[in-house]
Protein backbone atom coordinates (compact mmCIF):
# COMPACT_ATOMS: atom_id res chain seq x y z
CA UNK A 1 0.00 0.00 0.00
CA UNK A 2 1.58 3.54 -1.27
CA UNK A 3 2.98 5.89 1.13
CA UNK A 4 1.40 4.41 4.46
CA UNK A 5 4.25 2.23 5.66
CA UNK A 6 1.54 -0.30 7.48
CA UNK A 7 3.38 -2.74 9.79
CA UNK A 8 2.29 -6.27 10.25
CA UNK A 9 0.91 -6.11 13.90
CA UNK A 10 0.65 -9.26 15.11
CA UNK A 11 -3.03 -10.12 16.10
CA UNK A 12 -3.10 -9.35 19.91
CA UNK A 13 -6.81 -10.97 21.37
CA UNK A 14 -7.85 -12.37 24.71
CA UNK A 15 -8.29 -16.33 24.88
CA UNK A 16 -11.43 -18.48 26.50
CA UNK A 17 -14.30 -19.57 24.45
CA UNK A 18 -17.71 -18.66 26.28
CA UNK A 19 -20.59 -17.75 23.58
CA UNK A 20 -21.21 -13.68 23.79
CA UNK A 21 -24.71 -13.02 25.28
CA UNK A 22 -27.08 -12.59 22.69
CA UNK A 23 -24.67 -13.68 19.63
CA UNK A 24 -25.65 -16.66 17.09
CA UNK A 25 -23.02 -19.62 17.33
CA UNK A 26 -21.94 -20.01 13.90
CA UNK A 27 -18.69 -20.53 12.88
CA UNK A 28 -18.97 -18.57 9.06
CA UNK A 29 -16.16 -19.50 6.69
CA UNK A 30 -14.97 -16.97 4.41
CA UNK A 31 -13.82 -17.52 1.00
CA UNK A 32 -11.39 -14.15 0.53
CA UNK A 33 -11.47 -13.87 -3.48
CA UNK A 34 -8.48 -11.34 -4.06
CA UNK A 35 -7.22 -9.41 -7.01
CA UNK A 36 -4.13 -6.95 -6.76
CA UNK A 37 -4.48 -3.54 -8.00
CA UNK A 38 -2.14 -1.19 -10.11
CA UNK A 39 -0.76 0.36 -6.78
CA UNK A 40 0.18 -3.05 -5.12
CA UNK A 41 -2.70 -2.89 -2.64
CA UNK A 42 -4.73 -6.10 -2.30
CA UNK A 43 -8.67 -5.96 -2.29
CA UNK A 44 -11.56 -7.40 -3.41
CA UNK A 45 -12.78 -6.90 -7.00
CA UNK A 46 -15.05 -4.36 -6.93
CA UNK A 47 -17.73 -6.53 -9.27
CA UNK A 48 -17.76 -9.86 -6.05
CA UNK A 49 -21.73 -10.63 -5.26
CA UNK A 50 -23.19 -8.51 -2.19
CA UNK A 51 -23.05 -10.37 0.98
CA UNK A 52 -26.04 -10.42 3.21
CA UNK A 53 -26.41 -11.26 6.82
CA UNK A 54 -27.78 -14.55 6.27
CA UNK A 55 -25.31 -15.27 3.72
CA UNK A 56 -22.60 -13.66 6.47
CA UNK A 57 -23.25 -15.06 10.45
CA UNK A 58 -21.74 -13.73 13.24
CA UNK A 59 -18.63 -12.54 13.16
CA UNK A 60 -18.07 -13.57 17.09
CA UNK A 61 -17.13 -17.14 16.32
CA UNK A 62 -14.89 -16.31 14.66
CA UNK A 63 -13.23 -13.68 16.57
CA UNK A 64 -13.40 -15.96 19.57
CA UNK A 65 -11.52 -18.44 17.44
CA UNK A 66 -8.71 -16.39 16.68
CA UNK A 67 -8.60 -15.08 20.31
CA UNK A 68 -8.11 -18.66 21.73
CA UNK A 69 -4.79 -19.15 18.84
CA UNK A 70 -3.03 -15.83 20.04
CA UNK A 71 -0.21 -16.43 22.23
CA UNK A 72 0.80 -12.97 22.40
CA UNK A 73 -2.54 -11.86 23.77
CA UNK A 74 -2.49 -14.84 26.14
CA UNK A 75 0.29 -13.99 27.69
CA UNK A 76 -0.76 -10.63 28.36
CA UNK A 77 -4.08 -12.14 29.83
CA UNK A 78 -2.38 -14.46 32.08
CA UNK A 79 0.01 -11.63 33.47
CA UNK A 80 -3.74 -9.27 33.99
CA UNK A 81 -4.88 -12.10 36.36
CA UNK A 82 -1.79 -12.38 38.20
CA UNK A 83 -1.32 -8.98 38.70
CA UNK A 84 -4.83 -7.13 38.47
CA UNK A 85 -5.75 -4.00 36.34
CA UNK A 86 -4.71 -1.69 38.33
CA UNK A 87 -1.01 -2.95 38.86
CA UNK A 88 -0.55 -3.34 34.70
CA UNK A 89 -2.13 0.11 34.19
CA UNK A 90 0.60 2.12 36.63
CA UNK A 91 3.43 -0.22 34.96
CA UNK A 92 2.23 0.65 31.66
CA UNK A 93 2.50 4.53 32.88
CA UNK A 94 6.22 3.55 34.73
CA UNK A 95 7.43 1.80 31.70
CA UNK A 96 6.35 5.11 29.69
CA UNK A 97 8.25 7.30 32.43
CA UNK A 98 11.15 5.62 31.97
CA UNK A 99 11.38 6.10 28.31
CA UNK A 100 10.93 9.59 28.89
CA UNK A 101 13.28 9.80 31.40
CA UNK A 102 16.10 8.36 29.37
CA UNK A 103 15.15 10.65 26.88
CA UNK A 104 15.63 13.75 28.92
CA UNK A 105 12.24 14.92 28.36
CA UNK A 106 10.04 16.67 31.17
CA UNK A 107 6.53 15.80 31.90
CA UNK A 108 4.19 16.77 29.22
CA UNK A 109 2.29 19.52 31.07
CA UNK A 110 5.80 21.05 31.33
CA UNK A 111 6.54 20.45 27.84
CA UNK A 112 3.24 22.46 27.00
CA UNK A 113 4.34 25.11 29.62
CA UNK A 114 7.43 25.83 28.08
CA UNK A 115 5.91 25.63 24.44
CA UNK A 116 3.72 28.63 25.35
CA UNK A 117 1.17 26.37 24.98
CA UNK A 118 -2.59 28.30 26.72
CA UNK A 119 -3.53 26.50 30.18
CA UNK A 120 -4.25 22.80 30.13
CA UNK A 121 -8.04 23.86 31.52
CA UNK A 122 -11.48 22.36 30.83
CA UNK A 123 -13.74 25.20 28.43
CA UNK A 124 -17.37 24.91 27.99
CA UNK A 125 -18.30 20.87 27.49
CA UNK A 126 -19.70 21.10 23.70
CA UNK A 127 -19.39 17.23 23.35
CA UNK A 128 -20.37 14.60 25.61
CA UNK A 129 -18.63 11.02 25.05
CA UNK A 130 -20.56 8.21 26.19
CA UNK A 131 -18.21 4.46 26.38
CA UNK A 132 -21.75 2.66 26.61
CA UNK A 133 -20.14 -0.80 26.87
CA UNK A 134 -16.83 -2.66 26.09
CA UNK A 135 -18.19 -5.77 24.74
CA UNK A 136 -17.86 -6.23 21.13
CA UNK A 137 -17.83 -8.46 18.23
CA UNK A 138 -14.37 -7.45 17.44
CA UNK A 139 -11.23 -7.64 19.33
CA UNK A 140 -8.60 -5.19 16.96
CA UNK A 141 -5.04 -5.26 18.29
CA UNK A 142 -4.82 -1.80 18.54
CA UNK A 143 -7.72 -1.10 20.74
CA UNK A 144 -7.30 0.89 23.65
CA UNK A 145 -10.78 -0.03 25.53
CA UNK A 146 -9.63 -4.07 25.61
CA UNK A 147 -12.86 -4.72 23.86
CA UNK A 148 -13.85 -8.32 22.74
CA UNK A 149 -17.15 -10.49 22.97
CA UNK A 150 -15.63 -11.44 26.37
CA UNK A 151 -16.15 -8.06 27.98
CA UNK A 152 -19.71 -7.97 29.79
CA UNK A 153 -19.62 -4.00 31.15
CA UNK A 154 -22.39 -2.01 29.98
CA UNK A 155 -23.84 1.17 30.92
CA UNK A 156 -27.51 0.36 32.25
CA UNK A 157 -30.93 2.65 31.79
CA UNK A 158 -30.20 4.57 35.28
CA UNK A 159 -26.77 5.76 33.93
CA UNK A 160 -28.44 5.88 30.33
CA UNK A 161 -31.53 8.25 32.36
CA UNK A 162 -28.90 10.50 34.33
CA UNK A 163 -26.45 11.06 30.54
CA UNK A 164 -29.57 12.42 29.23
CA UNK A 165 -30.23 14.29 32.23
CA UNK A 166 -27.04 16.35 31.63
CA UNK A 167 -27.48 16.50 28.02
CA UNK A 168 -30.97 18.67 29.30
CA UNK A 169 -29.00 20.65 31.39
CA UNK A 170 -25.24 21.16 29.95
CA UNK A 171 -26.11 24.89 28.14
CA UNK A 172 -23.19 24.10 25.48
CA UNK A 173 -23.47 20.85 24.41
CA UNK A 174 -24.42 20.50 20.50
CA UNK A 175 -23.32 16.37 20.01
CA UNK A 176 -23.67 13.55 21.89
CA UNK A 177 -20.81 10.83 20.84
CA UNK A 178 -21.38 6.92 21.24
CA UNK A 179 -18.78 4.91 21.71
CA UNK A 180 -17.68 1.28 23.14
CA UNK A 181 -16.89 -1.49 22.34
CA UNK A 182 -19.53 -1.75 20.12
CA UNK A 183 -22.15 0.79 21.21
CA UNK A 184 -25.20 -0.59 19.03
CA UNK A 185 -24.39 -4.05 21.12
CA UNK A 186 -25.82 -2.61 24.05
CA UNK A 187 -29.95 -2.93 24.51
CA UNK A 188 -30.14 0.95 25.91
CA UNK A 189 -28.31 2.04 22.57
CA UNK A 190 -31.39 2.59 20.66
CA UNK A 191 -33.56 4.47 23.66
CA UNK A 192 -30.55 6.98 24.07
CA UNK A 193 -30.49 7.65 20.48
CA UNK A 194 -33.28 8.90 20.34
CA UNK A 195 -33.31 10.36 23.34
CA UNK A 196 -30.63 12.63 22.09
CA UNK A 197 -32.19 13.36 18.50
CA UNK A 198 -35.53 14.33 20.91
CA UNK A 199 -33.35 17.07 22.68
CA UNK A 200 -32.19 18.58 18.88
CA UNK A 201 -28.47 17.27 18.99
CA UNK A 202 -26.04 15.95 16.98
CA UNK A 203 -25.59 11.96 17.58
CA UNK A 204 -22.41 10.38 16.18
CA UNK A 205 -21.97 6.49 16.07
CA UNK A 206 -18.74 5.22 16.30
CA UNK A 207 -19.47 2.05 14.09
CA UNK A 208 -16.91 -0.68 13.30
CA UNK A 209 -19.37 -1.50 10.82
CA UNK A 210 -19.23 -5.12 10.98
CA UNK A 211 -21.94 -4.79 13.59
CA UNK A 212 -24.35 -3.55 10.63
CA UNK A 213 -23.86 -7.12 9.51
CA UNK A 214 -24.43 -9.16 12.98
CA UNK A 215 -27.55 -11.31 13.14
CA UNK A 216 -30.43 -9.50 14.99
CA UNK A 217 -28.98 -5.91 13.13
CA UNK A 218 -30.51 -6.28 10.18
CA UNK A 219 -32.34 -3.09 10.20
CA UNK A 220 -29.88 -1.28 12.13
CA UNK A 221 -28.71 1.21 9.25
CA UNK A 222 -32.09 2.05 9.00
CA UNK A 223 -32.88 3.09 12.31
CA UNK A 224 -29.57 5.09 12.16
CA UNK A 225 -30.45 6.82 8.93
CA UNK A 226 -34.08 7.59 10.50
CA UNK A 227 -32.81 9.11 13.32
CA UNK A 228 -30.11 10.97 11.32
CA UNK A 229 -27.46 9.91 13.08
CA UNK A 230 -24.31 10.52 11.53
CA UNK A 231 -21.30 7.58 11.36
CA UNK A 232 -18.14 7.84 12.20
CA UNK A 233 -16.94 4.25 11.00
CA UNK A 234 -13.53 2.41 11.91
CA UNK A 235 -11.28 1.57 8.85
CA UNK A 236 -7.55 0.98 9.10
CA UNK A 237 -6.41 0.43 5.97
CA UNK A 238 -8.19 0.25 2.69
CA UNK A 239 -6.91 -3.37 1.99
CA UNK A 240 -7.83 -6.49 2.94
CA UNK A 241 -5.22 -7.69 4.45
CA UNK A 242 -3.99 -4.64 6.52
CA UNK A 243 -7.38 -4.40 7.84
CA UNK A 244 -7.76 -7.91 8.70
CA UNK A 245 -4.52 -8.53 10.14
CA UNK A 246 -5.00 -5.17 12.60
CA UNK A 247 -9.13 -5.89 13.36
CA UNK A 248 -9.17 -9.63 12.54
CA UNK A 249 -10.29 -12.94 10.01
CA UNK A 250 -13.11 -11.57 7.70
CA UNK A 251 -13.21 -7.81 9.60
CA UNK A 252 -12.53 -6.12 6.01
CA UNK A 253 -15.46 -7.96 3.56
CA UNK A 254 -18.27 -6.96 6.26
CA UNK A 255 -16.65 -3.57 6.69
CA UNK A 256 -16.98 -2.72 2.92
CA UNK A 257 -20.47 -4.58 2.88
CA UNK A 258 -21.42 -2.53 5.93
CA UNK A 259 -20.25 0.62 3.87
CA UNK A 260 -22.16 -0.28 0.97
CA UNK A 261 -25.24 -0.49 2.80
CA UNK A 262 -25.01 2.80 4.81
CA UNK A 263 -24.20 4.40 1.16
CA UNK A 264 -27.49 2.89 -0.50
CA UNK A 265 -29.08 4.62 2.32
CA UNK A 266 -27.74 7.99 1.71
CA UNK A 267 -24.84 8.04 3.91
CA UNK A 268 -21.83 9.56 2.50
CA UNK A 269 -23.65 11.29 -0.41
CA UNK A 270 -23.36 15.12 -0.96
CA UNK A 271 -26.99 16.78 0.70
CA UNK A 272 -27.90 13.72 2.27
CA UNK A 273 -27.22 15.06 5.57
CA UNK A 274 -25.86 11.62 6.53
CA UNK A 275 -22.61 12.43 7.49
CA UNK A 276 -20.01 9.09 6.88
CA UNK A 277 -16.89 9.70 8.05
CA UNK A 278 -14.14 7.25 8.33
CA UNK A 279 -10.95 6.27 11.14
CA UNK A 280 -7.89 5.51 10.31
CA UNK A 281 -5.09 4.13 12.75
CA UNK A 282 -1.29 2.85 11.84
CA UNK A 283 -1.31 -0.13 11.91
CA UNK A 284 2.05 -0.32 13.65
CA UNK A 285 4.65 2.16 15.90
CA UNK A 286 4.77 5.41 13.39
CA UNK A 287 2.61 8.69 13.31
CA UNK A 288 -0.46 8.56 11.02
CA UNK A 289 0.36 10.45 7.90
CA UNK A 290 -1.25 13.92 6.56
CA UNK A 291 -4.94 13.39 6.82
CA UNK A 292 -5.64 15.66 3.64
CA UNK A 293 -3.42 13.30 1.68
CA UNK A 294 -4.32 9.84 2.91
CA UNK A 295 -8.20 10.96 2.29
CA UNK A 296 -7.47 12.03 -1.22
CA UNK A 297 -6.17 8.05 -1.32
CA UNK A 298 -9.06 6.76 0.51
CA UNK A 299 -11.72 8.32 -1.57
CA UNK A 300 -9.88 6.89 -5.23
CA UNK A 301 -9.51 3.52 -4.12
CA UNK A 302 -12.99 2.98 -2.21
CA UNK A 303 -14.69 4.36 -5.02
CA UNK A 304 -12.93 2.55 -7.76
CA UNK A 305 -12.99 -0.45 -6.23
CA UNK A 306 -15.96 -1.21 -4.49
CA UNK A 307 -18.43 2.54 -5.53
CA UNK A 308 -18.25 3.58 -2.07
CA UNK A 309 -18.68 7.34 -1.18
CA UNK A 310 -17.87 8.98 2.27
CA UNK A 311 -17.51 12.14 3.95
CA UNK A 312 -14.26 12.65 5.53
CA UNK A 313 -11.00 10.38 7.03
CA UNK A 314 -10.04 11.51 10.52
CA UNK A 315 -6.17 10.32 11.56
CA UNK A 316 -5.58 9.35 15.18
CA UNK A 317 -2.37 8.09 16.41
CA UNK A 318 -1.97 5.06 18.28
CA UNK A 319 -1.76 5.45 22.04
CA UNK A 320 0.88 4.18 23.72
CA UNK A 321 -1.91 2.45 26.53
CA UNK A 322 -3.66 -0.87 27.04
CA UNK A 323 -3.29 -3.32 23.97
CA UNK A 324 -0.67 -0.92 21.91
CA UNK A 325 1.26 -0.62 24.85
CA UNK A 326 1.56 -4.59 25.28
CA UNK A 327 2.63 -4.51 21.62
CA UNK A 328 5.52 -2.11 22.55
CA UNK A 329 6.71 -3.37 25.16
CA UNK A 330 6.72 -7.07 24.00
CA UNK A 331 9.13 -5.59 21.21
CA UNK A 332 11.04 -3.34 23.51
CA UNK A 333 10.09 -0.32 21.49
CA UNK A 334 8.27 1.91 23.80
CA UNK A 335 11.23 4.15 23.97
CA UNK A 336 11.79 4.29 20.40
CA UNK A 337 7.98 5.02 20.12
CA UNK A 338 8.06 7.71 23.15
CA UNK A 339 10.84 9.34 21.54
CA UNK A 340 8.76 9.40 18.22
CA UNK A 341 6.12 11.16 20.00
CA UNK A 342 7.95 13.64 21.73
CA UNK A 343 10.11 14.39 18.95
CA UNK A 344 7.07 15.36 17.21
CA UNK A 345 5.61 17.69 19.55
CA UNK A 346 3.22 20.44 17.97
CA UNK A 347 1.98 23.17 20.07
CA UNK A 348 -0.50 23.89 17.90
CA UNK A 349 -1.94 20.64 18.11
CA UNK A 350 -2.09 20.99 22.08
CA UNK A 351 -4.10 23.86 21.45
CA UNK A 352 -6.79 21.46 20.03
CA UNK A 353 -7.01 18.57 22.35
CA UNK A 354 -10.04 17.70 22.52
CA UNK A 355 -10.08 17.52 25.81
CA UNK A 356 -10.71 20.98 26.43
CA UNK A 357 -14.15 21.10 25.54
CA UNK A 358 -15.59 17.29 25.77
CA UNK A 359 -16.42 15.79 28.55
CA UNK A 360 -16.03 11.54 28.62
CA UNK A 361 -18.38 9.30 30.30
CA UNK A 362 -17.44 5.21 31.23
CA UNK A 363 -20.02 3.26 31.15
CA UNK A 364 -20.35 3.07 35.20
CA UNK A 365 -21.12 6.82 34.56
CA UNK A 366 -17.81 8.12 36.18
CA UNK A 367 -16.64 11.67 34.25
CA UNK A 368 -13.13 11.97 32.88
CA UNK A 369 -11.45 14.04 30.28
CA UNK A 370 -11.27 11.93 27.55
CA UNK A 371 -11.76 8.49 26.37
CA UNK A 372 -7.62 7.85 26.82
CA UNK A 373 -7.87 9.01 30.73
CA UNK A 374 -11.36 6.55 31.07
CA UNK A 375 -9.14 3.68 30.21
CA UNK A 376 -6.60 4.26 32.28
CA UNK A 377 -8.57 5.58 35.43
CA UNK A 378 -7.78 8.80 35.67
CA UNK A 379 -11.41 10.42 36.32
CA UNK A 380 -11.94 13.98 37.04
CA UNK A 381 -11.68 14.54 40.89
CA UNK A 382 -12.94 16.44 43.35
CA UNK A 383 -12.79 18.14 47.06
CA UNK A 384 -16.18 16.06 48.00
CA UNK A 385 -15.39 12.81 46.03
CA UNK A 386 -12.26 10.80 46.39
CA UNK A 387 -13.74 8.08 44.26
CA UNK A 388 -13.85 10.81 41.82
CA UNK A 389 -16.97 12.57 39.91
CA UNK A 390 -19.59 10.74 38.11
CA UNK A 391 -23.07 11.37 36.19
CA UNK A 392 -24.96 11.10 39.46
CA UNK A 393 -22.48 13.83 41.13
CA UNK A 394 -22.83 17.00 38.94
CA UNK A 395 -25.85 18.95 38.26
CA UNK A 396 -24.77 20.36 35.01
CA UNK A 397 -21.54 20.03 33.19
CA UNK A 398 -21.07 23.36 33.21
CA UNK A 399 -19.94 22.80 36.57
CA UNK A 400 -16.56 21.24 34.83
CA UNK A 401 -15.43 24.45 33.14
CA UNK A 402 -12.59 25.96 34.05
CA UNK A 403 -10.70 22.76 35.95
CA UNK A 404 -7.80 21.26 35.28
CA UNK A 405 -7.13 18.65 32.75
CA UNK A 406 -5.61 15.32 34.40
CA UNK A 407 -2.91 15.02 31.73
CA UNK A 408 -0.11 12.26 31.69
CA UNK A 409 2.75 10.93 29.54
CA UNK A 410 0.61 9.10 27.26
CA UNK A 411 -1.06 12.83 26.30
CA UNK A 412 2.11 12.94 24.07
CA UNK A 413 0.15 10.89 21.44
CA UNK A 414 -2.19 13.41 21.31
CA UNK A 415 0.41 16.56 19.98
CA UNK A 416 2.40 14.15 18.06
CA UNK A 417 2.63 15.71 14.48
CA UNK A 418 -0.75 16.92 12.87
CA UNK A 419 -2.38 15.95 16.63
CA UNK A 420 -4.66 13.16 17.01
CA UNK A 421 -8.48 13.67 18.84
CA UNK A 422 -11.57 11.81 18.25
CA UNK A 423 -12.26 13.95 15.36
CA UNK A 424 -8.73 13.79 13.77
CA UNK A 425 -6.04 15.66 13.32
CA UNK A 426 -6.03 18.77 15.86
CA UNK A 427 -3.72 21.35 13.85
Amino acid sequence: MRQLGHAGVPAQRASASHAAPSARPFIVQHAHVSVKLSRGVTAQPRHMPARTHSSMGSLIPQTLEDMEVDGELQAHLAQLAKQGQAKMTREEQRQRERALNKLNVPSFGATCKAAGVNPLTRGPATTLQLNIGLYCNQACTHCHVESSPKRTEMMDRKTVDACVGLMKSSSDITTVDITGGAPELNSEFRYLVQQARALGLTVLDRCNLTVLMEPGQEDLAQFLADNQVQVVASLPCYSQSNTDKQRGAGVFERSIAGLQTLNKLGYGKDGSGLGLDLVYNPGGDFLAPAQANLEVAYKAELRDCYSIEFNRLFCLNNMPIKRFADFLARRKRMEEYMALLVGAFNPAAAEGIMCRNTVSVGWDGRLYDCDFNQQLEMVMRSARKDRGLSVFDVASLNELTGKPILVDNHCFGCTAGSGSSCTGATS
